[in-house]
């Protein structure tokens, strides 16, 4: 008996230390997110010349399958190339939705507003995804708009490769792309901000990014030109972070960057990896530091191998960057896009990627993943989608709360009246203004603090314009239940009991 007490408190002890983390089969807050990407028409539109009305079926299409698999977040690619997805006064509309740059679309709505509205009534975040320094896709300038940074700034473009960029070197090019975010987070709801890995391009053997007159002019302190470009796209990220949190602090910043920071061959902090270009090296992108100056409120990085690559493990780098993570929400970006379409036969395994969850979910540090792109599960991949449905994503999950948004305290609104119709009980409240959804809960008749996301009976957005919440009577017990709020900042308030049989007709 002595032996069993001193085995308990050990295992207890380890425990508490962190040294073992109990394997949640229904986590209540994990990161379910997909790419959805517009550039190219990879996911979304099909073709920019489709009718609005089919262009709006195409991507509720895209909602309704994630929803129904119990994902949490899209993540829209809102500026590819120098363009917009929404009316713009920086940036011309994008001929990947209306088929030709700079000519407005035919919807009857504003297309970012019924987007983002869309995807929230299915309990969706909306992470506005925008490539800060790519200025087009190709060499085929003459599709471009005569509104195009390319045709108005030409000061501002480095042609590099086959594509053209904008140099991240000018502090005109960096106040540009505050003044982009600027106007999209102030006159859109969106839940989060999101950058890609291109920073500086991704290295073209015999090619040279030609940004030596910025360095010449702006370069302080001897800098060599490498630590420079890092300096450069450090402002970015701080900037952007200060441009947001000024604007709507609640609103997320997340980046999800190419997935090997550094190999060990070069730094012994790197990863043991052999990836041929490198986040910090080539691409000049330091995430360990925004990280540690609380700049972001996510980091995503993108761990496109299979589990036991030779040269890029996933196992290895999430172990990685599990090991590397100062205070910011991680998740893990994972590339079904991959699935039996890959030279790498692990890929062909359905378990692959499930895999890959199982991991991500079993490390501690982590809190979810996003899968890139939208389009990869949806077609032709019914077994890994019905693998990962049944074995991880039964129940819906509520979404992270951001590191940054620690001193905020959700506050619980007042119910001050409730009735109910034939179909549908309406509950009247004091103030829902910073409200995003309502959650009601199974429930005995006395509250609890918290409920497990088992007893989750329905999610419902909250038009925060308005005090009532509509619940549909067949998503709520016959007696009692509990509702919840979830605020702007992703945090839930105390839950209140109401009983069903007592609210009048």
């Amino acid at each position: 008996m002595v032996k069993q007490l001193s085995l308990l408190a050990l295992l207890l002890l380890l425990s508490s230390c962190g040294i073992f983390k109990s394997y949640e089969k229904y986590p209540k807050r994990e990161f379910r997110g997909v790419w959805i990407a517009t550039v190219v028409n990879i996911d979304w539109p099909k073709n920019g010349a489709d009718s609005a009305q089919k262009q709006k079926a195409d991507y509720l299409k895209i909602l309704d399958f994630y929803e129904k698999e119990h994902y949490n977040a899209v993540i829209v690619q809102v500026r590819a190339a120098g363009d917009a997805f929404y009316e713009s006064e920086y940036a011309p509309w994008s001929r990947f939705l209306t088929g030709e740059e700079g000519t407005p679309p035919q919807w009857n709505t504003d297309v970012l507003e019924w987007m983002i509205a869309e995807a929230h009534d299915r309990g969706l975040e909306f992470h506005a995804w925008l490539n800060p320094y790519r200025a087009t896709f190709d060499e085929n300038f003459e599709v471009l708009s005569e509104t195009h940074d390319y045709c108005t700034h030409p000061e501002w473009i480095v042609h590099y490769g086959k594509k053209n960029y904008y140099n991240p070197g000018l502090p005109e090019v960096r106040n540009h792309f505050q003044n982009i975010i600027e106007e999209l987070v102030s006159n859109y709801d969106v839940d989060a901000i999101h950058f890609d890995d291109y920073f500086y391009p991704y290295k073209v053997t015999g090619e040279v990014f030609n940004d030596s007159v910025a360095y010449k002019t702006y370069a302080q302190n001897n800098q060599s030109i490498d630590d420079w470009r890092r300096s450069n796209i450090d402002s970015l990220v701080k900037q952007s972070h200060v441009t947001i949190k000024s604007l709507k602090p609640w609103v997320q910043f997340g980046i999800s960057p190419f997935g090997v920071w550094k190999n060990n061959s070069t730094d012994p902090k790197g990863s043991d990896t052999k990836a041929g270009q490198t986040t910090y090296e080539d691409l000049y992108a330091d995430p360990l530091l925004w990280m540690k100056k609380g700049w972001i409120d996510y980091l995503a990085p993108q761990v496109y191998w299979s589990m036991d690559l030779p040269v890029a493990s996933h196992r290895k780098i999430v172990d990685w960057w599990s090991k590397n993570n100062y205070n910011t929400n991680l998740y893990v970006g994972n590339g079904p896009y991959k699935i039996r379409n890959n030279s790498d036969k692990a890929w062909d395994d359905y378990k692959e990627l499930p895999t890959q969850i199982e991991l991500a979910r079993n490390t501690p540090q982590i809190q979810g993943n996003a899968m890139f792109s939208a389009k990869s599960l949806m077609t032709e991949n019914d077994d890994v989608v019905d693998y990962i449905y049944k074995k991880y994503y039964k129940k819906p999950a509520l979404n992270p709360v951001s590191t940054l948004a620690n001193n905020h305290i959700a506050k619980s609104p007042r119910l001050v009246n409730s009735s109910k119709t034939d179909a549908e009980v309406i509950l009247e409240f004091n103030d829902l203004s910073a409200i995003r959804y309502a959650l009601c809960y199974s429930s005995g008749i006395r509250v609890k603090e918290a409920y497990d996301i088992k007893k989750l009976l329905s999610k419902i957005y909250v038009d925060n314009t308005s005090k009532t919440v509509r619940i549909p009577l067949d998503q709520l017990r016959k007696k009692y239940n509990a509702i919840s709020f979830i605020d702007v900042y992703g945090k839930e308030t105390t839950p209140i009991i109401f009983n069903l049989k007592q609210v009048s007709k």
